[in-house]
């Protein structure tokens, strides 16, 4: 049995998740002797916080409540104390729930870690302090307000733009308002209450803005904003209610920053390697990035709308990416700046992987003569004028193929020849 994901731990909230929440409490409270907990709006977040603050206090760790916050919020808290505990689930629908655990410098608890607590976790091998040992349990009110100060003072210019943020009812919805409001900006808020109850799918997809988009143009404003449940990602809509691709936003971002090493994933688009940064692919998900970034780079993201600013944080932080982008909108219109990167045709999707071999899967692919190929992550075939990508799904029996080219012919070629060599091994199966 696994609980760790790459993002935390995260399911479906129940009796089991409740009680997997005291025990990891115990054991984390075990090895970090001060925590700062924090939660999402989820209606599940305050019992299962108060669960994790049980098994923390049983252990004899001192902890700090700082209520509901974004995960950024309470990663800069962080900074105080040994580790950050923070109940969410992130993107998920708001029957799951979770828990992320982050570092001092903002980084979400790497592999070693993990694993050390899992173990722990499934062997039942923890033990609870003795009563002269437990440790006072405290609330801390000021996360946000020191949060919004130290983004403040990397913009000390007033900004004077209309921004519409929808804040999908999340741990956003107060803070990314108040810090706009802050830079002199005219907010138009969506959906920015803290309600747990979300109004439309809480992942920020073009697909689930369509309100926002709408917004935007409907107000005449300069560009509109959006969050997932616990603000590490943040999307954006352009000056023409036109929704930001993040591998545009990817490059937006490492330009502003002047950034010369870039980390992103093995599914991010080609563009940014032709922007002329030094880049550097990790495995899909920020947990990487923010570990790559350790060893240096001065920009990291993924398209799905997690940015790292390492020199703010190693926390994806939505929050200060609204600001950032709010800036480069307060340079030039955004729909500028933004039909200025390339775009490639892209084709995603998946298909089960019944009776798959990858190794056999993988030779078949070879056939296709790429210039290089990677396997940190699945397998990434690069051909010049394009690139394909195969990976295992982490959470289903599925393939899932990635392909982009500078052509739709291209990456409908590329695309077409993955299915068939993965429905070629499956055959093979039978």
């Amino acid at each position: 049995m696994q609980l760790f994901g790459t993002s935390g731990i995260r399911r479906v909230a129940d009796e089991e998740l409740i009680q997997l929440a005291l025990k990891v409490g115990l054991v984390v409270g075990g090895v970090y002797p001060s925590i700062v907990v924090g939660c999402d709006t989820r209606t599940s977040s305050p019992v299962m916080k108060h669960a994790l603050l049980s098994g923390l206090l049983s252990a004899g760790s001192r902890c700090c409540d700082v209520g509901v916050v974004p995960l950024p919020t309470l990663a800069y808290a962080a900074r105080e104390f040994d580790a950050g505990a923070m109940i969410t689930a992130s993107h998920n629908p708001p029957e799951y729930n979770g828990i992320k655990l982050v570092n001092p410098d903002g980084s979400a608890f790497d592999s070693r870690q993990r694993q050390q607590i899992e173990e722990a976790v499934l062997a039942d091998s923890f033990t609870a302090a003795s009563w002269e040992e437990i440790k006072s349990g405290g609330a801390h009110n000021g996360a946000v307000e020191e949060h919004i100060a130290g983004i403040l003072q990397s913009f000390p210019t007033p900004l004077k733009l209309k921004v519409v943020v929808d804040g999908c009812c999340g741990a956003a919805s107060l803070v990314t308002p108040e810090l706009l409001r802050r830079l002199d900006c005219e907010v138009v808020a969506l959906n920015c209450y803290p309600s747990g109850f979300f109004p439309h799918n809480i992942e920020p997809t073009e697909a689930n803005l369509g309100d926002l988009m709408r917004a935007v143009k409907g107000f005449g404003a300069d560009l509109g904003l959006a969050h997932d449940g616990d603000a590490d990602r943040m999307m954006a809509v352009d000056d023409k209610g036109r929704f930001i691709a993040g591998d545009r936003l990817l490059v937006l971002f490492a330009r502003e920053v002047g950034a010369k090493g870039v980390v992103t994933t093995v599914d991010a688009s080609m563009s940014i390697d032709e922007a002329g940064f030094q880049v550097a692919r990790t495995r899909v998900g920020d947990t990487y990035v923010s570990e790559e970034l350790k060893g240096g780079g001065d920009f990291g993201g993924e398209p799905s709308g997690s940015w790292v600013f390492p020199n703010f944080s190693l926390c994806p932080d939505g929050i200060y990416a609204a600001a950032r982008i709010t800036a480069i909108a307060g340079h030039d219109k955004l729909s500028r700046l933004v039909d200025d990167i390339p775009q490639y045709p892209i084709l995603r999707g998946s298909i089960g992987s019944q009776g798959v071999v990858m190794s056999d899967l993988e030779k078949r692919l070879s056939a296709m003569k790429p210039l290089s190929v990677s396997v940190i992550d699945g397998t990434r075939l690069d051909f010049g004028d394009g690139w394909l990508l195969i990976r295992a799904s982490g959470t289903e029996p599925k393939i899932r193929v990635t392909a982009e080219a500078k052509s739709e012919a291209r990456v409908r070629q590329l695309y077409d020849s993955a299915l068939g060599a993965i429905k070629d091994c499956m055959e093979e199966q039978r």
